[in-house]
């Protein structure tokens, strides 16, 4: 999920797309130059740019505040950054494709092994956070940043580890919604101009076409 795309999608706002083949050593040059984490995303705007999911989608809201992506509430506005905290740190990292491939040098099969327990295990969490504050979406019935990131998590968690997703019924719930709204489809790397044409995208993968 592209989420400095969805992010700007669901704020009406046009842009333009830009791959980046970390694997040429030029475009990684021109890339470390613009961010020395050599890490996507990267947000250009004129002569800002910007790197970071979170912060990307905290600097559109502020800056193009409708819709707007967080609650105006204090406390629901906590719980929708502390969502999206739990899926970007505490998730996320521990599931990265480097650190599999890392794995598996050292132990052979272990790489995967390690990716579905934390995912597992940040999944167990999440479901109980979600039953305590989703409606319609993750925090109540407005969709959220945690919304924006919630999707990438679930298709790696599918599609990458086979992680069985019966044990996390208002995950899937929130996520199959998510699903049906244009902007997050539009959002998906499957419909990118540089994705492989054999790669599924995410509304495919919950049956929708």
């Amino acid at each position: 999920m592209l989420i400095p795309g969805l992010t700007l999608a669901l704020k009406k706002i046009d842009y333009d797309y830009h791959a980046i083949n970390l694997r040429d050593t030029e475009s990684e040059k021109d890339f470390a130059a613009n961010n020395p984490a050599k890490k996507v995303p990267i947000l250009k705007i004129n002569d800002l740019t910007l790197t970071e999911s979170m912060a990307i989608i905290e600097y559109l809201d502020e800056v193009f505040p409708e819709p707007p992506l967080l609650p105006k509430d204090p406390a629901q506005k906590a719980h929708a950054r502390a969502i999206a905290f739990h899926i970007t740190s505490n998730i996320q990292p521990l599931q990265n494709l480097a650190i599999g491939k890392m794995l598996d040098e050292k132990i052979p099969g272990y790489g995967l092994e390690w990716c579905q327990f934390h995912i597992k295990k940040g999944f167990d969490a999440l479901e109980k956070l979600l039953g305590l504050y989703s409606g319609t979406f993750c925090v109540g019935n407005q969709i959220t940043i945690a919304d924006i990131v919630l999707p990438s998590i679930v298709y790696n968690a599918m599609e990458k580890y086979s992680v069985d997703m019966t044990p996390y019924p208002k995950i899937a719930e929130i996520n199959k919604k998510l699903a049906e709204i244009p902007e997050f489809q539009t959002a998906e790397p499957a419909r990118q101009p540089d994705a492989p044409k054999d790669q599924k995208n995410w509304g495919e993968n919950l049956g929708f076409k």
